[in-house]
């Protein structure tokens, strides 16, 4: 079996990703327009490689993807890699600023792992940021981890964006996330990835009523609570794919926000397994 990381990479040095990247995208945008005509008004989220942002054609396949399959801007997430803030090519900052123009959501993936400064976090239009997994599903066993979250958790708050800390596995760790004051989490705590027909029943089960007939209900800070985007397979999410899932930390870990679409709520620490809502790999 080819895990995901090892597929992407060999791909990115042949001539195949733009087709790749164009398959996923049309296959992506046609489960979110279904899901949507179900009543299931969810984000869907998706990861970009360097490569792609250095793609003269990317922005124009995004938004006319966008438009053939009747969704909005909004209902879209890139992930892009840290890796881009810290070499900061002119080319694909300018494709991220391009992406942001069309109203789809941005997201920095892995953060944590690469040299980028708060400066250029900021530069960049930036609505969530996911601290990497090899900090927090090791959150109480390495000595540095959980001061290490803790702060990247504070730097972002600091700069007025939503944080997701990737590969949550136990109740304990979503918990700690949450007195951090950490917006959302994801991981195998709540699901493993899941077939688009799996997928959609559990965020039929999960999500608001008001999501299920497609329109965001209000949350209680004033702005609606966010999308359901992901969960990731072993061997990390590289290179784009459908994701679905982080999921909400409680009331009381939350900060006002933007504009978000409906994510269900983390459950509280000892809850059996069977009843912990989960994200759902689209």
């Amino acid at each position: 079996m080819v895990l995901p990381g090892e597929f992407i990479h060999a791909a990115q040095r042949s001539s195949l990703m733009p087709k790749l990247t164009a398959f996923v995208v049309d296959a992506a945008l046609s489960q979110a327009a279904h899901w949507r005509r179900d009543g299931l008004g969810v984000q869907m989220c998706l990861n970009l490689t360097d490569r792609d942002l250095l793609d003269s054609k990317l922005t124009g396949m995004i938004s006319g993807g966008l438009e053939a399959h009747g969704l909005e801007p909004a209902d879209l997430m890139l992930e892009i890699g840290e890796g881009v803030l810290a070499g900061e090519p002119a080319q694909a900052i300018a494709a991220v600023h391009a992406l942001a123009a069309l109203g789809v959501a941005i997201c920095i993936d892995d953060f944590g792992t690469a040299s980028s400064s708060p400066v250029r976090l900021k530069r960049l239009p930036v609505s969530e940021v996911k601290v990497d997994a090899s900090f927090v599903t090791r959150l109480f066993d390495v000595a540095d981890n959980e001061p290490i979250v803790r702060s990247l958790v504070g730097l972002v708050r600091a700069l007025g964006i939503r944080s997701v800390a990737e590969g949550v596995e136990t109740a304990e760790v979503a918990a700690a996330l949450a007195a951090m004051g950490c917006d959302a989490a994801q991981g195998w705590c709540f699901s493993r990835p899941l077939e688009p027909a799996a997928a959609r029943q559990w965020l039929a089960n999960h999500l608001p009523a008001p999501a299920r007939d497609g329109a965001p209900p209000p949350a209680r800070d004033g702005a609606p609570p966010p999308a359901p985007d992901r969960d990731e397979a072993p061997g990390g999410d590289q290179g784009p794919e459908r994701d679905a899932g982080p999921l909400v930390l409680p009331p009381q870990a939350r900060r006002p926000a933007g504009r978000r679409l409906p994510r269900s709520p983390v459950p509280p620490a000892g809850a059996p397994a069977g009843s912990r809502p989960g994200a759902a790999a689209r």
